[in-house]
């Protein structure tokens, strides 16, 4: 049984979700929105002169590790209640951005390319859009 208090989240969620005529229109332009990144990207890389890549690095630090576990006491033996904190490796992964070179010319073709099929996307997607108006009204 829903109690009146628990309707209202679940109501504003569902709004927030979008409207049929949204989530089409967002689904019919997914492409053109990963094209324009792209573009911004390749933009950047050709304004810098060079690009970013994300490398995972491992390092090995020192951790405070929760207390081992004491060794089974002998029969009769008194539990001990506590163990001191102890150091211990840990190897963690670390995300890093580093600069690399790139090749200019390839870098301006890509972004050409990239140019070109916006335009293809973007005259497809007016359709799409058109579409999803039309089955959709708001």
């Amino acid at each position: 049984m829903f109690k009146p208090i628990l309707i209202l989240p679940i109501c504003a969620a569902l709004i927030a979700c979008g409207t049929p005529q949204q989530l089409c229109i967002a689904r019919e332009t997914r492409d053109l929105r990963v094209v324009d990144r792209l573009i911004a990207e390749t933009q950047g890389n050709l304004d810098r002169g060079y690009a970013f890549k994300d490398v995972v690095i491992s390092r090995t630090v020192w951790v405070n590790c929760a207390p081992w576990p004491e060794p089974r006491p002998v029969e009769g033996a008194p539990v001990p209640r506590y163990s001191s904190p102890r150091l211990c490796l840990e190897d963690r992964d670390e995300t890093i951005t580093r600069p690399v070179a790139i090749d200019l010319a390839a870098e301006q073709s890509k972004l050409s390319g990239l140019k070109a099929k916006r335009k293809q996307l973007a005259a497809a997607g007016e359709r799409s859009i058109a579409a999803c108006r039309k089955a959709y009204p708001e």
